[in-house]
Parts: structure tokens; C-alpha cells; sequence
């Protein structure tokens, strides 16, 4: 890594990013359009993919071995479904620079340090945790967006081996993607992210789920309108990606599930009695906290 840039931004002589897909390819994008990034080299399993990412100007150049991606790197970025992170990891050890930062940008922390650690050992300094707050229910290079991460949120996990420096570079890296760097820890941001975004995916496939699977599914669907299309958006979200986010955070989302379990009984008995004072109070405050939210009210 070269001295820090303009406004305390570094930037990267040689990145590479394995999971060329719209976080991957997105911050490669935001990298190359703020000047904070020499070469980007892509790594993709889809050969397609990866040719969008080339068209596009995401990636200067593609390896299929993780291993030579990350050769000669100053940065890596790993960003493909959480469960291929442990293979990942001890693919490019080998390969990966004494002084190269690795970081990723998986939905789940704890599983992700327990694959790091297991990896590099004692060069698990090296890798710093992070998880980019952005995204869509679009997947792929085609996809991919210069401005996704401006004015976002990028959570960092610290580990206790990072150097301060490492850190502030990762951070730096986001930051000159137009992002906002907060901190917490992996169980913290775990427990957190269980309730505000895997919890809120896991309803929305599970509601599309249960609606095709009835003898009258065309005609649901036929009918469904605005408000089922906002609240479904994200069951149009990345398979395989959410299948590893939800089975690796499962504690954490089974405790949220059985809470909003709990909420639904409790709306239930009001509802069943007929009760729509009760119910009106439940919507009113539910309103109230989520316009709150959108004006921007509540901060970590």
C-alpha cells in the first residue's frame, strides 16, 4: 500500500476482489472512479460473469486460482457467498503478501474470524472483518454500481491482532468508496444484523414461498399489487448468498424468528377479538419508528 491519498484515503496499487458480483464489482467501480486503485485483478466462478465484469472496466484482468489473483496484492478483497470463505482462505494464504490487507465483506462475522483464524494463524492480523451495508436484490457484474456504497453504512470488526494502521486503511479503502465506517464486534454485529436484514430476508422468501406453493398461486400472484412487490423485493435476492448467511447466523436468526413469532401471536388475539383500537396503537407506533427511521433520527 502506497502513502495515504487526498483527504486520508489510501489507495491500492494491485486489489484483488474474488466474488465479482455487485459488492465485489461495486467497489471495484467506486475504487477506479475516485482514483484510489491501480490495477484490479477479478476472480468469478461464472465465466460469464466475469466477461461483464472485463466489458464493463470492473476488473483489468481475471484469474481463475484465487492464489495468483492475490499475488503481489496490496489489497483482497473477498467477497463471494460466506461458506466458500474457509476453502477461500486456505487457497490464498500461500499466496497472500506478509504486508497485504485481506478483508471481506460476508453478512455473518463470528464464522467468518473462526475461518480466518483457522487459515492464517498467526498473520490473522492481516485480515480485518468488514460488512458493506448496501446492496440489492440484483446480483452479478451487470449489476454492479459505482455510487452503491455512497452514503452507506460499512461495519469493521476489528480483531484484537489488527494493527491500528490496518484498520484505518481498510476503512480508508470504504471511505474513499463514498461509505461511512462504523465499528462493533463479531457477536455484536451478528446479533444486530440477525434482526434488521436476515431476519427481514428469511420472511419475504418464506411468504413467496407459501403463496406458490397453493393450488391458487396464479391467481394470488395475479392479484398482488404494490404493497406485496415492496415487501417481497429482497426474496429476489441471491440464493445461494442467503442460504449461507441464514445457516451460518442461524442461533442469532432463530432467537429473532421465535421473538417475531411471538409478536405475531400477540397481534392475533386482538385481531380474532375484533379489537381495533389495539391493533390501530400497534400500526400508529410501528408508523411513528419507521418514519423516525426514514428521517434519519435514529444513529448507531
Amino acid at each position: 500500500m502506497t502513502a495515504p491519498a487526498a483527504a486520508g484515503r489510501a489507495r491500492f496499487e494491485r486489489v484483488a476482489v474474488i466474488g465479482v458480483g455487485l459488492i465485489g464489482g461495486s467497489f471495484a467501480l467506486a475504487l477506479k472512479a475516485r482514483g484510489a486503485c491501480g490495477t484490479i485483478v477479478g476472480v468469478g466462478r461464472d465465466p460469464g460473469n466475469m466477461r461483464v465484469a472485463r466489458e464493463r472496466g470492473i476488473v483489468d484482468a481475471v484469474e481463475t486460482d484465487p492464489g495468483a489473483a492475490v499475488r503481489g496484492a496490496d489489497l483482497v478483497l473477498v467477497a463471494t457467498p460466506v461458506a466458500q470463505f474457509p476453502a477461500l482462505f486456505e487457497r490464498i494464504v500461500p499466496s497472500l503478501s506478509s504486508t497485504a490487507l485481506l478483508m471481506d465483506a460476508g453478512s455473518t462475522k463470528q464464522d467468518v474470524v473462526a475461518a480466518a483464524r483457522s487459515a492464517l494463524g498467526a498473520r490473522v492480523g492481516q485480515f480485518v472483518p468488514a460488512h458493506p451495508i448496501a446492496g440489492a436484490e440484483h446480483s452479478g457484474a451487470a449489476a454492479a454500481k459505482a455510487d452503491l456504497f455512497a452514503g452507506k453504512r460499512v461495519v469493521l470488526a476489528p480483531l484484537p491482532e489488527n494493527p491500528p494502521a490496518s484498520v484505518d486503511a481498510v476503512a480508508g479503502a470504504w471511505e474513499a468508496c463514498g461509505a461511512r465506517t462504523f465499528r462493533m464486534g463479531a457477536a455484536e454485529h451478528d446479533a444486530v444484523f440477525a434482526a434488521v436484514s436476515h431476519l427481514p430476508h428469511l420472511l419475504a422468501y418464506a411468504l413467496v414461498h407459501e403463496y406458490a406453493g397453493r393450488p391458487n398461486s396464479g391467481q394470488l400472484f395475479g392479484y398482488a399489487a404494490g404493497g406485496f412487490r415492496d415487501f417481497t423485493r429482497i426474496a429476489s435476492s441471491h440464493p445461494e448468498m442467503w442460504r449461507d448467511i441464514c445457516t451460518a447466523n442461524r442461533v442469532a436468526l432463530v432467537a429473532e424468528l421465535d421473538r417475531y413469532v411471538d409478536k405475531l401471536r400477540a397481534l392475533r388475539k386482538p385481531l380474532l377479538a375484533g379489537d381495533g383500537a389495539a391493533l390501530e396503537t400497534v400500526f400508529r407506533e410501528a408508523r411513528s419508528a419507521r418514519n423516525r427511521w426514514l428521517a434519519g433520527e435514529f444513529e448507531p
